[in-house]
């Protein structure tokens, strides 16, 4: 099943949203957005604290337990996890999945540990891709530093230890509205089997479509055109039916 995600970027309790993963400003709270979605018709939510690496920690276990008091969807979350006790408290918490990016790059071998003890369906390799040439590299801590690694086989990589999705961010696409990576979307496709994740650049519903027409694209997530009323999630899940 295709589905559409709402994507909360947070940062000191408050929903942000910014271009290239700068320039970030306030949009909201992210309780409020997130049941206006739930409401809507989403399928599920990602929140994503944008700091949580830089500072080593994630704030954001108060605010899931409150969403899933009043949000009744799978619900992903992000940033700062780090080992396989962050995972435990996430799930105990109330998350259905976690989306890890810097601690998988520093340490492969934890996305091992993760679906051996809780299974592949709860994790979620996250990849902030930028171009360089013909080719891109993964970049973590929210877009601030290179790790050097090649998209194509981190990909490869994390799906060999087992990873359940990948969240496929485009860094040169995110927060433009001009539309998905398509070309980086169906190169890594191409190169694995499992499930991706659109996301970075989603402006409109035709965007959507024309990501989800892409063998291997299971998800796509949205963030600004939901946050400012651009389109609504109803556009998108009557455009699925």
């Amino acid at each position: 099943m295709k589905r559409i995600i709402a994507r909360l970027d947070i940062k000191n309790n408050t929903v942000i949203k910014g271009v290239h993963l700068e320039g970030l400003r306030k949009v909201g709270e992210p309780i409020t957005f997130a049941e206006r979605y739930y409401e809507g018709g989403i399928h599920e939510i990602f929140l994503n604290d944008t700091v949580a690496s830089l500072y080593d920690r994630n704030n954001l276990f108060d605010i899931l337990d409150k969403t899933c008091r009043r949000v009744f969807v799978p619900i992903c979350i992000g940033g700062g996890i780090r080992s396989i006790d962050d995972v435990s408290k996430a799930l105990q918490a109330g998350a259905d999945k976690v989306a890890i990016n810097t601690a998988i790059i520093k340490n492969p071998q934890l996305i091992n540990i993760i679906a051996q003890k809780y299974g592949s369906q709860c994790l979620v390799g996250s990849i902030e891709a930028k171009k360089l040439g013909n080719s891109w590299l993964c970049y973590y801590d929210c877009g601030r530093e290179s790790s050097g690694m090649d998209v194509l086989e981190w990909a490869s990589e994390m799906e060999s230890r087992g990873i359940g999705e990948i969240l496929l961010t485009s860094i040169d696409k995110e927060g433009t509205k001009k539309g998905f990576d398509l070309d980086l979307l169906n190169t890594v496709c191409s190169k694995v089997r499992t499930p991706i994740i659109a996301s970075g650049g989603c402006g409109s519903v035709e965007h959507a479509k024309r990501a989800w027409e892409i063998e291997g694209v299971e998800a796509v997530a949205v963030a600004s055109t939901l946050h400012y009323g651009i389109c609504q999630v109803s556009d998108f899940t009557r455009d699925l039916a």
